[in-house]
């Protein structure tokens, strides 16, 4: 899973990126600090492979992972070439959802790109920038196809789909929220490959006193909330400076410091829940004395599929999957012990995956 980190200009984007990857990008508080996009990688925090590593002895553990793209702050005007201009915007052309950070804090020593905070004028800056961004993508799209469609009929109906979708973005409105059933018109959307297209999740970047209730009191939370269920996104809230205190400890002083602040989670768990919702993602897990391993697939995959992401041979050649519950699994202490119990099943072609399967495919190519 790719995640792009958008935002304006000292909103606590980079810093949530460093704490989220400690990759260490530079962070300061002047605007276009980031002139490069960064790229790192973050571990999807999973209980039951600890447990599933120490019951098989496995000499490696393997999580699933989440790459973050941290793109440089965008200012009004950043498609048309403002401040770092539009360059940074094809970076996050390629990723799966769009992690959106917008200030919900007061602090005179952090100043606003705008002077003053608003959280709803923030986002629909960024939101505008991106549906600029996208308008250039599809009048290039509509010039070449419309050419192409006088010589060839059946690209009318992409010719047809461009010409709607441009007046839509037009109306300021993100092509996410273009509204059809057809299937062809879906697969020709997800093709064009819009940023406006790509599910968002927005983090409410709050002061550290407002992080214990989830930021209940603050104004600017509230806003975003709104503004999210109304545009199908998820929300999650986070102090970026916390995150970056957080990220320097080992597990048990982040679980201490965690209870301190009376948290139950970091906001990378928060993130991942919220990440995994949107895009209906769910793991499944191998297990065995060489390697303990998560594998993050699409909810509703079947057993094939799966067994692809290992390796395209487990799909080619599959023939049956031994699927048991992790807890099951647990419980009994061994594999052997779950069959004797009944709690191992043979699967075909047709199982349907759930999160938190321990499975070993059988296959032969």
């Amino acid at each position: 899973m790719k995640l792009g980190i958008v935002g304006l200009p000292n909103v606590g984007k980079s810093t949530l990126f460093n704490s989220l990857t400690k990759a260490g990008a530079e962070s300061a508080n002047y605007p276009f600090c980031t002139i490069d996009p960064n790229v790192g990688v973050a571990v999807v925090p999973d209980e039951r492979l600890r447990l599933l590593g120490d019951m098989y002895h496995s000499k490696k553990v393997t999580p699933a992972v989440i790459e973050f793209v941290d793109i440089a702050g965008l200012v009004k005007g950043a498609s048309k070439g403002e401040g770092l201009g539009n360059q940074f915007l094809s970076h996050i052309r390629e990723v799966d959802a769009v992690v959106h950070v917008v200030r919900c804090f007061e602090d005179e020593n952090v100043v606003h790109v705008d002077g003053k905070i608003n959280p709803l004028r923030d986002i629909e800056t960024i939101n505008l920038e991106l549906i600029f961004s996208d308008l250039e993508i599809l009048e290039r799209r509509i010039a070449k196809t419309g050419k192409a469609a006088r010589m060839d009929k059946s690209l009318a109906k992409e010719a047809a789909l461009l010409s709607a979708l441009k007046a839509h973005l037009e109306d300021g409105k993100p092509a996410i929220s273009y509204v059809t059933e057809d299937e062809d018109e879906l697969a020709l959307l997800a093709s064009f490959n819009l940023l406006t297209y790509k599910p968002v999740i927005y983090a409410a970047n709050v002061g550290e006193d407002e992080l214990a209730d989830d930021g209940a009191g603050n104004e600017g939370v509230a806003a975003v909330r709104g503004y999210a269920a109304q545009t199908g996104s998820e929300v999650f809230v986070i102090c970026a400076q916390i995150e970056q205190e957080i990220a320097e400890l080992d597990e048990e002083e982040k679980f201490m410091f965690l209870e301190d602040l009376g948290l139950s989670e970091s906001g990378l768990e928060k993130l991942i829940k919220a990440s995994y919702k949107l895009l209906g993602l769910q793991s499944f897990l191998t297990a065995g004395e060489d390697e303990t391993r998560a594998w993050t697939i699409k909810i509703g995959t079947k057993a094939p599929q799966a067994a692809g992401k290992i390796h395209t041979d487990f799909e080619r050649g599959f023939i049956k999957a031994e699927v048991v519950n992790y807890q099951d699994l647990l419980n009994e202490g061994s594999l052997s012990a779950a069959r004797e119990k009944g709690l191992v099943g043979m699967e075909g072609k047709d199982y349907v995956v759930k999160d938190g399967d321990v499975i070993l495919f059988r296959f032969n190519v």
